[in-house]
């Protein structure tokens, strides 16, 4: 019988000291890009994640809202993007300084690995952070190497790319350099689902000299999306792939987004290093929604059309020492991160005419027009401390201001000056101590302070329909302890972990309607759970996944909007499984299947209607053949191998018991790619 393979370690930065999985002290998964590419098509972030303990990410089949993130019930109330879950890609922000993020500019062809860290360490991220998800770009590599790869599937799906790579000189000078770009079409699964998407990314480093380096990113997409909006439960179980009102009002949503960052690394010396990150972008959204015309001629009603212009950028300076305390090896890093964004926000009438000539879905009367700053400024320090031959103390501290302005510029009759601004501070402390048993397995406990604050767009509407910004909002301040063991075992590592959080000031939904969503606090919450994990190659070639969590998350307090002290917080599975067994020869066959679980899902915070629990499976061969210069491969891939029918995500607190987004009924596809490296 064949010895189990050893895994090689590998080293994840999500605490900031670059070590291991199975020496941080923190619930972290790290997904290889080439696993996420295999046997995929290769166009959401949610094909490759499945299997991360802890994190529920939702397929909406609906590019105009993203896909529907949280980790640990963080995020689970968002109604469209990605909050309180923080994205970064190759160190650049993908959320904003409020905690407003996005997924559409993730390139998947060109991904080296994704980090997800969970638990009390994620509040070294700053304003919400309940969980971090980092994606890295691979790095050029000799020999240079050209590729093409495409996709085609059901309901209308084509993916199509092409990708160069390659290094150049050696030493000084030397250039490595990755470039991809990328092309989505689909029909869509429901009606008026259509999106198409243009993606290009590039990532370039130049090594300046034996101590210093240079990465430049540069990162564009162009997305065109149809929405096809929630349904009620009746019209989930009559139609699924219907859309009625948004055929109606024609609801859509386009984005272009451009930013490049440039990183600075340099080794002063033995002990010493620095690192400078310097970020801009730009992000341009329109978004075309269902408010009847009627609810729109009061003075103070923004209109169905939000226009939004964003312009953001940010640094973050770090330095981090090697040192010894007590004869015993000290680390210590410090640095200050600074975001910015400024938001021109117009809202106009999504109507022209009136009566029999009136035309829904079209831009009408402007109705909104101000202009929105928001920036966080955090310094913050860690340390780690192996005080003892087997126990490592590790510490750290952030405090985060994050600043909003509002400067109205749309004043009529009626609708009065809405200008106002919020200033929220927290100190986010970390702590936590490590035993390592022996060198394969090790405990940890940890400890965390966390903060969510609003987003603009959550302070943008008040509940009840109420004129001017939502400042009254407050921001959740969360307390994080978590406690967990790490094993290598048959050839993978096996990760437990148990947590609680406890949450004052919880933002919940207010109410959903139109695809406008307001926000109120709602008291106290409570998370607690459990996740367990083990990845790895059991026998040759052959490669098995398993996650579990088990979340019980719940209001604490009576609140407005129906929440009763026991009452589950909406948007989260209580239960939620994963398991996948693959054969993976570098050359020849290749198959796989994998098996999901997602308990029921409360729908609102009155906790009377809900997304019945599922249970779906896949299934994916494929074949790779290298032909001296040139690799080709070929695979088939069938989602929903039962046809089961199942919400795949819900929007929370719809106004109208619109709750339900259905996913795809079962559907196949075919993908083939080549490379040939010179």
């Amino acid at each position: 019988m064949a010895q189990a393979p050893v895994l090689a370690p590998v080293v994840v930065t999500g605490t900031r000291l670059g070590t291991s999985v199975l020496d941080t002290p923190a619930s972290v998964d790290v997904v290889e890009g080439a696993a996420m590419r295999r046997g995929q098509p290769g166009i959401n972030l949610s094909e490759g994640l499945a299997g991360v303990p802890g994190l529920q990410i939702q397929n909406r089949q609906n590019y105009a809202q993203d896909l529907q993130i949280s980790s640990r019930g963080f995020g689970a109330r968002s109604t469209f993007g990605v909050r309180g879950v923080r994205l970064y890609v190759d160190g650049i922000p993908a959320t904003m300084p409020d905690g407003q993020g996005q997924t559409s500019n993730i390139d998947i062809g060109s991904i080296a690995r994704v980090e997800v860290l969970r638990g009390p360490f994620s509040a070294l991220y700053g304003n919400s952070s309940g969980g971090v998800i980092q994606v890295f770009t691979e790095d050029g590599a000799a020999p240079p190497s050209v590729s093409a790869s495409g996709w085609g599937g059901s309901y209308g799906t084509w993916r199509y790319g092409a990708r160069a790579s390659g290094i150049t000189g050696t030493g000084a000078g030397e250039l490595d350099y990755v470039l991809d770009l990328t092309r989505f079409t689909t029909d869509g699964y429901r009606d008026h689902s259509a999106a198409r998407k243009n993606l290009g990314n590039a990532k370039l480093g130049l090594q300046l000299d034996d101590a210093s380096r240079l990465t430049v990113v540069v990162n564009s997409v162009d997305l065109k999306a149809q929405d096809p909006l929630g349904l009620t439960y009746q019209q989930f179980q009559d139609d699924p792939r219907s859309a009625p009102l948004a055929e109606q009002y024609d609801t859509r949503k386009t984005v272009r987004q451009t930013q490049g960052g440039v990183v600075y690394e340099r080794q002063v010396d033995g002990r010493n290093a620095l690192r400078l990150m310097v970020y801009y972008g730009q992000r341009d959204t329109t978004q075309y929604q269902s408010i009847p015309p009627a609810a729109q001629l009061a003075p103070t009603q923004a209109g169905g059309v939000i226009d939004l212009k964003r312009r953001y950028g940010g640094a973050d300076l770090r330095w981090t020492s090697e040192l010894d305390l007590a004869g015993r090896p000290l680390t210590l890093v410090g640095g200050f991160a600074y975001d910015s964004m400024r938001e021109d926000r117009k809202g106009y009438q999504n109507f022209i005419g009136t009566g029999a000539s009136q035309q829904l879905g079209v831009r009408g009367a402007l109705r909104r027009d101000e202009t929105n700053t928001v920036y966080n400024a955090d310094p913050y320090a860690q340390a780690s401390w192996a005080f003892a031959e087997r126990w490592t103390l590790d510490a750290g501290l952030r405090w985060s201001t994050v600043r909003f302005d509002s400067d109205d510029h749309y004043i009529v009759p009626g609708n009065v000056d809405d200008s106002g601004g919020a200033r929220y501070r927290k100190a986010l402390p970390v702590a936590a101590l490590r035993y390592a048993v022996n060198a394969d397995a090790s405990l940890y406990a940890s400890y965390g302070r966390g903060f969510e604050t609003p987003t603009l767009n959550e302070i943008s509407y008040r509940p009840g329909g109420l004129p001017g910004l939502n400042f009254g909002l407050l921001p959740a301040v969360s307390t994080n302890l978590e406690a967990g063991v790490k094993a290598r075992m048959g050839g993978g590592l096996l990760t437990a972990a148990v947590f609680h959080t406890r949450t004052d000031d919880e933002i919940v939904s207010a109410g959903s309607s139109g695809g406008r969503t307001s926000y109120q606090n709602a008291g106290r919450t409570r998370r607690d759970g459990a996740e367990l994990g083990w990845s790895g190659e059991f026998a040759r070639h052959w490669r098995t996944q398993f996650a579990y969590t088990w979340l019980n998350a719940r209001y604490a307090d009576d609140s407005t909007g129906g929440i009763r002290a026991g009452n589950k917080i909406p948007g989260i599975a209580r239960q939620a499984a994963f398991a996948s067994l693959a054969w993976a020869p570098p050359q020849g066959w290749q198959a796989s299947v994998e098996g999901r679980y997602l308990s029921k899902i409360y729908v609102n915070d009155a906790n009377d209607q809900d997304a019945p629990g599922y249970f779906v499976a896949a299934a994916s061969v494929g074949y790779v053949k290298i032909l001296g210069a040139w690799e080709l491969n070929a695979y088939a891939r069938v989602d929903n191998l039962f046809d089961k029918r199942y919400a795949g995500s819900v929007i929370v607190n719809e106004s109208n018991g619109r709750y339900y987004e259905p996913a795809a009924g079962r559907s196949a596809g075919l993908g083939m790619g080549a490379t040939y490296r010179f």
